[in-house]
């Protein structure tokens, strides 16, 4: 995603455009791998080597609660983030760590439906999101 993207959702958003926010967005769709907070510190620091770890945490948190990024809990202790926010499941092995996007339209409609039929007395769904785990196998 390029520099004038990530600025017009930040605006979109009501956020403040500053140079942190941008390169931790700009990390987070480059790097396509629900990174953790660890990991995208280690991205950037070539550009912004005196950023704190504490704003980066700040900063994430910030884009969960705008909706510009989701948080994807894993069995780790360390938090990972999502830039994709569009309706979408993840594909998880614990026994690597390795988390996949899993796009699939009619299991969106068929969720949706179901929670929908259910009608759940005292609770508004905002998201569904599923977690499938297992393993990678290669081709």
């Amino acid at each position: 995603m390029q520099i004038q993207g990530i600025q017009k959702i930040l605006r979109e958003k009501g956020l403040k455009v500053t140079p942190q926010r941008v390169a931790i967005l700009g990390a987070l769709h480059e790097m396509h791998n629900h990174p953790t907070a660890e990991m995208i510190i280690e991205h950037i620091r070539e550009t912004y080597p005196n950023i704190a770890m504490g704003t980066v945490y700040n900063i994430l948190e910030t884009f969960v609660r705008h909706g510009i990024v989701n948080k994807v809990n894993t069995d780790e202790d360390a938090m990972h983030y999502d830039g994709v926010t569009s309706m979408h499941h993840h594909l998880y092995s614990p026994e690597t760590g390795q988390i996949e996007d899993y796009m699939d339209e009619q299991l969106n409609k068929m969720l949706t439906d179901y929670f929908q039929e259910k009608n759940i007395t005292n609770f508004e769904i905002e998201k569904i999101s599923l977690q499938i785990k297992g393993k990678f196998i290669n081709n």
